[in-house]
């Protein structure tokens, strides 16, 4: 017993003599004051630039929201306009302007669709002997 109260005494003493010094305690409080410190300033940049973001976003959204307002706006003008009336009278009402004829066409048929189809596709070119050949002999 009196080995582990002797062991003990002297690692108490050692301690206090090489390890619990000014200096050493100074340096101890120095280094968790940096920590703090630093841990600090990383988690006001994190949060700043997570508020940054945001910030963005909602700059974002505000323009889009802005753009969409001026195109309403034009929009409602436009609807507004002598030529939109004129346009939805005529389209949706049947309505002329004196003097006007309104002619009432009806579908394109099958047939007609098909015959115009064969026009737009290309046509093979042909050489310059042989154009001459069809214009002279025909």
């Amino acid at each position: 017993m009196d080995k582990i109260k002797t062991k003990l005494r002297r690692v108490k003493y050692y301690t206090k003599k090489d390890y619990l010094t000014v200096h050493n305690i100074a340096a101890a409080a120095a280094l968790i004051l940096g920590l703090v410190f630093t841990y600090n300033a990383i988690t006001a940049t994190t949060r700043n630039w997570q508020l940054e973001q945001k910030l963005k976003e909602i700059t974002l959204q505000s323009e889009k929201l802005k753009l969409e307002v001026e195109t309403l706006q034009l929009e409602q003008k436009y609807y507004d306009t002598d030529e939109y009336k004129e346009i939805m009278a005529r389209e949706k009402q049947g309505m002329m302007i004196e003097g006007e004829t309104m002619v009432i066409l009806p579908d394109n048929t099958e047939t007609a669709k098909t015959k115009y189809s064969e026009i737009d596709e290309p046509q093979k070119k042909r050489t310059n002997l042989d154009e001459w050949l069809d214009f002279l002999f025909g």
